[in-house]
């Protein structure tokens, strides 16, 4: 594979763009899109993002059609979320001991494999809970291993500079595919079939296998010490985290907006009580939907932030404005004003991704950005779940609306109290 050009790319510095004017400097930051490499790995993405999304619908449809319960779906749930804590920690030590290039073929293919299982088991009406759960947890272990390379990569193909303009495309595009996906999949299930959505999914994904092929050797620097990817090297990145106060506040940052301010697990309470008289359903997907379109825009119109060079000040003022967004949907009775201050918050909340992804790439070394983004893929997972938790519980002791403001305010105070007690987030810039 000739990969000369995309090398070239990777190691030569390029003069810094010109100025944008008018409205493009409020549009996205599309210069990473000009080098080969990261195209190739962003396009991959573009497809993965809507792909995952079909089988993350697929899945629970069929657990439910073959057992009538939502408690299964629950615990496939969690049948999927354990592998890829584990797999995502270990894929990045992994990440750091190999050619990312590489290790992205080996997972891609994995998940591409699975998927094609998945729609043979459905074409052959085995219907078993068991079978659709193991393949779930290959699955989400194939995924955990991929997203520490994936993430970790995109350092190697553009320049510091570009990082939160990159950070950006992808963010927009995985949120894209958030509502899209969904969409995509309640279209296709009534007139393709069950079966056949996993199928799509299949052959999507060989796309990105091909994409990800063209990408060039992504090898360890020269002069790294490349060791075995086992639980010292985990350790290792968890010391490493310990011992770098601005990576160890980008993770908490997110720790507190998601744990204590991500009120989806109320969203079923408050449709069918705060907002019944709009029409339960509509209430209900409008309040799901709010976040993801509202990170979708923040990342269209991410010009107007991506340039920034404070990336730690940029983080606590997204994670300080999602709080504030948070606690007005806790108080809102409108619908409309409710959607209104999520989509804010979704806002928010892009900014905050691709400012601690940015953190993560530029303040870490290349031999333990694997480690760091195995890491991150632990607390984005994690988060929302025990948020699920914490939300659920505070919702039936004090009622939905005050445990959303609650949680909202709770963001604030803490995000500000940590910002003003260890000043390392807030001074650093790139």
């Amino acid at each position: 594979m000739d990969t000369s050009e995309n090398t070239r790319q990777e190691r030569e510095p390029e003069h810094e763009a010109p100025r944008r004017r008018g409205w493009r400097r409020w549009a996205m930051d599309t210069r990473p899109l000009r080098r080969p490499a990261y195209r190739r790995l962003w396009g991959s993405t573009v497809v993965t993002a809507v792909g995952s999304q079909l089988t993350a619908v697929a899945v629970p449809k069929q657990i439910y059609d073959i057992t009538g319960s939502s408690a299964w779906v629950g615990a496939a749930s969690l049948a999927g979320l354990v592998p890829l804590i584990v797999f995502a920690l270990w894929g990045g030590a992994i990440a750091d001991t190999m050619d990312r290039r590489k290790l992205l073929l080996i997972t891609n293919s994995g998940i591409a494999v699975t998927s094609l299982l998945f729609w043979l088991q459905a074409f052959a009406g085995l219907e078993s809970v068991a079978a659709l759960m193991l393949l779930l947890a290959v699955q989400q272990a194939f995924w955990g291993l991929n997203a520490p390379a994936r993430s970790a990569s995109i350092a190697r193909l553009v320049p510091a500079d570009e990082l939160p303009a990159a950070n950006a495309l992808g963010s927009t595009v995985m949120q894209t595919g958030q509502v899209v996906g969904p969409l995509l999949a309640g279209a296709l299930i009534p007139v393709i079939g069950l079966p056949e959505l996993y199928l799509v999914d299949a052959l999507a994904l060989c796309v990105t296998v091909w994409a990800v092929y063209r990408l060039p050797s992504l090898p360890p620097l020269a002069g790294a010490v490349v060791r075995r990817a086992g639980v010292k090297e985990i350790a290792a990145g968890f010391r490493y985290i310990s011992g770098h106060t601005v990576l160890l506040l980008s993770f908490l940052a997110d720790i507190v907006a998601m744990v204590l301010g991500m009120p989806r697990a109320l969203f079923p309470q408050l449709a069918s009580q705060t907002y019944a008289p709009y029409g339960e359903g509509l209430a209900l997907g409008l309040l799901f939907a709010a976040i993801p379109v509202g990170a979708v825009l923040g990342g269209l119109f991410s010009g107007t932030f991506s340039r920034a060079r404070r990336h730690g000040l940029m983080v606590i003022g997204a994670v300080v404005a999602w709080g504030v967004a948070i606690t007005g949907f806790g108080l809102s009775g409108n619908l409309w004003v409710a959607v209104a201050f999520l989509a804010l918050a979704g806002v928010a909340d892009m900014v905050s991704m691709v400012f601690r992804g940015a953190i993560l790439l530029s303040a870490a070394t290349d031999e333990m950005r694997g480690r760091m983004q195995g890491v991150f893929t632990v607390v984005v997972a994690g988060g929302p779940r025990l948020a699920d938790v914490l939300h659920g519980t505070a919702g039936s002791a004090f009622g939905p609306r005050i445990a959303v403001a609650g949680g909202g305010l709770l963001v604030v105070a803490v995000m500000l109290v940590l910002a003003t007690a260890v000043p390392a987030l807030r001074r650093y810039r790139v």
